[in-house]
């Protein structure tokens, strides 16, 4: 499938603002699942281009006004481009790439309590059918945090959500990874896109790998808000252990008062009409 897409963030503030530093992984990079054909991203200050500890192409930006700046400050960060992928669930890291070991320690996001622990147990002892039995937790995973926009922020950890039984793909990703590695099996998070015919206009997506082979260094993708196994439809951003480590975009200010933040991901089948 050969995706168009578009993801804008608009800030707007309501005093004058003085400083800003921004940390943007907004920049898919190529793999098996996915050949970038484009992409471009745009800032109000000068991007620096580095690769993060984890693997992904990010960038960074900063902005000084004078601090008698009269000025309500507006601005907006832009990513764009054409990715082209592979119905492929499975990825394997270069040689290059974080351990796969690195992802079986617990973050303040992702910190397994006794009833994450027995959600993995139940799912993934024995790992017969790894595929299988991933998919399985994905599906209790869905059931037990239903979605629902607005029942938790970004700061929720995966034992809250689960306690809670809602929140979005962000909560469910960390619930899943959780259990994952409470079971013994390396997870990271993923953060992208999801095509879906039905919503022209959508947010960013969040999904979950967890090693199969560590030896190999391979990955299979879930999808645990769709129960499903990475496909088509997923253009894949950034990985880290959490939320916190591979946001879109993140970053620090000083003065601007508070903030009115409007964000926009609209994604189209290119060419239009064809999937």
């Amino acid at each position: 499938m050969k995706l168009s897409i578009r993801h804008e963030t608009h800030y707007e503030y309501s005093a004058p603002l003085q400083y800003a530093l921004q940390h943007l992984c907004l920049t898919p990079q190529a793999n098996a699942h996915q050949a970038v054909e484009a992409w471009h991203v745009s800032a109000p200050g000068h991007l620096h281009a580095q690769r993060d500890g984890w693997g992904n192409l990010a960038h960074s930006w900063s902005m000084v006004r004078q601090r008698d700046a009269r000025q309500v400050y507006r601005g907006s960060v832009t990513a764009h481009g054409v990715v082209r992928t592979a119905p492929s669930a499975e990825l394997a890291d270069e040689p290059a790439a974080p351990h796969p070991a690195l992802y079986l320690r617990s973050t303040a996001l992702t910190a397994a309590d006794a009833a994450l622990a027995d959600l993995g147990r139940a799912h993934l002892a024995g790992r017969a059918a790894v595929a299988d039995a991933l998919l399985a937790l994905a599906d209790a995973v869905a059931a037990h945090v239903v979605y629902r926009a607005g029942a938790t922020h970004v700061g929720t950890t995966a034992a809250e959500a689960l306690a809670l039984g809602a929140g979005v793909c962000q909560d469910q990703a960390h619930v899943f990874i959780a259990a994952c590695r409470a079971a013994g099996l390396p997870a990271r998070y993923v953060s992208g896109y999801f095509h879906s015919p039905s919503a022209h206009q959508l947010a960013s997506h969040a999904w979950a790998d967890v090693c199969i082979d560590p030896a190999a260094r391979r990955w299979l993708a879930i999808d645990v808000t769709h129960r499903c196994a990475m496909d088509e439809r997923h253009v894949r951003l950034a990985v880290g252990p959490d939320y916190a480590a591979c946001a879109p975009v993140r970053g620090v200010r000083v003065g601007g008062g508070e903030e009115t933040l409007r964000v926009r991901v609209l994604i189209d089948v290119d060419p239009p009409g064809q999937a």
